[in-house]
């Protein structure tokens, strides 16, 4: 049970925010602290997809170039940008019983943790 993603980041605000309401004790792991490894991903990219797992709505991908965005179209190229841009990766990644969930929803917290 752990929570990825990076502190300053608004959704993961609110996740931390949330859990720590719901007295739900959750080891917090920074990637821009801790960083990454395709160890880490891989089994996030089995499970979710790497269309799911790349954020192409946040900063980071909206300032990358375009040629750098171009060059993504595979799950390798995902993660070769994943692991060198970890701020591209949807959050926060929440892995419960070796299972992830992508971003933040309330109900869906409520029902994973019966609150």
């Amino acid at each position: 049970m752990k929570l990825y993603g990076i502190p300053n980041c608004n959704t993961v605000k609110k996740a931390r925010a949330w859990l720590a309401e719901n007295g739900v004790e959750m080891p917090f792991h920074d990637f821009k602290k801790h960083g990454v490894s395709a160890e880490l991903l891989q089994p996030w990219l089995q499970q979710a997809g790497w269309e799911k797992l790349l954020n192409r709505q946040g900063t980071t991908w909206r300032q990358l170039p375009g040629e750098t965005k171009a060059t993504v179209g595979d799950e390798a190229s995902a993660l070769r940008l994943m692991l060198e841009k970890p701020s591209v990766i949807k959050r926060p990644v929440l892995e419960l019983d070796g299972k992830i969930t992508l971003g933040f929803d309330e109900a869906r917290y409520q029902s994973l943790f019966g609150k």
